[in-house]
């Protein structure tokens, strides 16, 4: 356990430095650090394809790259060089990655960082499931892999998190459901309240599409699982989703950052659901619709 202690406190020590505030055109002495920061060409930068993060709000993307270019990047991405020369993989911030190239930046601040391939695993898992925007399916896959890969514990995720160790636990439960049932939740088409309760269920993808099917809220959703016959009452729903819908929900749902629900009984004629959670999301989505 001193053992790992020793790793934990290293690591946020290293956070710490990466991600802090550094000058724009900085390079270091020091030689246990290798650490410079430059301005990159966008096209000499390529994805971390390790990354934590699976999906991307295109709304928020937007909104960052118009940040950009009225403020310029605040923060330098975090890179290393790949095995060519003038190449370099994204080891933190590939949102503002992404956004610069939305704002057609022709460069972009970055820290340089020499790593191996485990050590740039690690700081991109920790860099992401610190931010509040990430999903929680992805947030919790990334406590798994350092749990599965770098033998953290539970604590030792709290500490360097600055979690609870109950919210460690909780979210983690998340990665016990059904992939489908994850792929919901991940999209916004389902809540954590409503996945929770589905942790443990014996039919947590039929009940899931019926939640969606027929809105149902969190407690709605806890009192129909209470009951005995739930297969019944799932076997009673008319027509189960198509596919189809439920993949173009989960399109427009990550083009918009919000939850969308088309409900239809023919997969030809219905309506559209769009959900906000504020004024600031309205006017959105007003925006959107007439410009």
């Amino acid at each position: 356990m001193a053992e790992q202690s020793n790793t934990t406190s290293r690591l946020g020590r290293g956070l710490a430095s990466l991600i802090g505030d550094v000058p724009k055109e900085v390079i270091s002495s020091n030689s246990q650090d290798d650490i410079s920061v430059s301005l990159i060409p966008i096209e000499n930068i390529q994805a971390n394809k390790q990354n934590p993060r699976s999906i991307f709000s295109e709304e928020e993307l937007i909104d960052l790259s118009n940040s950009i270019r009225e403020n310029g990047i605040v923060q330098p991405i975090i890179v290393r060089k790949r095995d060519n020369e003038n190449s370099f993989e994204v080891i933190a911030g590939e949102r503002r990655w992404r956004a610069a190239q939305i704002a057609q930046l022709d460069k972009i601040p970055a820290i340089i960082k020499s790593m191996s391939d485990d050590d740039a695993l690690e700081i991109a898992i920790i860099e992401n499931v610190q931010r509040s925007n990430l999903n929680p399916i992805d947030e919790a896959s990334g406590y798994k892999r350092l749990i599965d890969i770098y033998n953290y514990t539970q604590e030792d995720l709290a500490s360097v998190i600055g979690k609870s160790r109950s919210y460690i636990a909780n979210i983690l439960r998340l990665t016990n459901l059904p992939l489908t049932v994850q792929q919901y939740l991940a999209s916004g088409q389902l809540t954590i309240g409503h996945a929770r309760a589905l942790i443990g269920a014996d039919n947590a993808e039929k009940i899931a599409v019926l939640i969606i099917e027929r809105g149902m809220s969190v407690r709605q959703t806890e009192d129909l699982l209470k009951q005995k016959n739930t297969d019944t009452i799932t076997s009673q729903k008319t027509n189960a989703k198509d596919q189809n819908i439920l993949n173009l929900e989960k399109t427009i749902t990550d083009a918009i950052g919000l939850k969308v629900e088309i409900q239809t009984k023919d997969n030809k004629s219905g309506k559209l659901v769009i959900s906000y959670s504020d004024n600031l999301q309205l006017d959105k989505i007003k925006s959107k619709l007439v410009g």
